[in-house]
């Protein structure tokens, strides 16, 4: 049995994934660029930037970010050769890592906030009026609840 897609849901979907692929683009290009930081890093940083203590256990990180668990372990590998995270063993639990934001990872984190911000503005949220952006977070939380 084959899902028909209409006309209209087909040319909808494909706005929807190229306007992820535009803007991540744009996001990686003034990252990088401006930066050398990734936006999984950007995203890593952030994650662990806004949890008490500037930390969160590894599981719970990946869950966060939009990272397979072996692609967050290597991402944080490079992060900690940086000197931006650092990892800490989990008391309560043998098996259990925290990855630790370091002073110089926020350091990072604040200088690369206003290009990102530039960057998602300039790309999406600045191109949208009040009533657009209204619209569009009602549906994408049908989407994503």
């Amino acid at each position: 049995m084959t899902a028909e897609i209409s006309p209209q849901q087909l040319i909808v979907w494909r706005i929807l994934q190229r306007a992820q692929v535009e803007i991540t683009r744009s996001l990686e290009i003034a990252l990088l660029s401006k930066h050398d930081l990734a936006p999984a890093a950007y995203d890593v940083l952030s994650q662990l930037f806004e949890s008490p203590g500037r930390r969160l256990r590894m599981n719970d990180l990946a869950d966060r970010v939009l990272l397979s668990r072996s692609g967050l372990t290597r991402l944080i590998d490079r992060l900690q050769r940086e000197g931006l995270v650092e990892r800490e063993a989990c008391a309560s639990d043998a098996r259990g890592l925290y990855a630790v934001l370091t002073t110089a990872g926020e350091e990072r984190l604040s200088e690369a906030t206003p290009t990102y911000m530039r960057a998602v503005r300039g790309r999406f949220l600045g191109l949208l009026d009040d009533e657009e952006l209204r619209q569009c977070a009602a549906m994408l939380a049908k989407l994503f609840p």
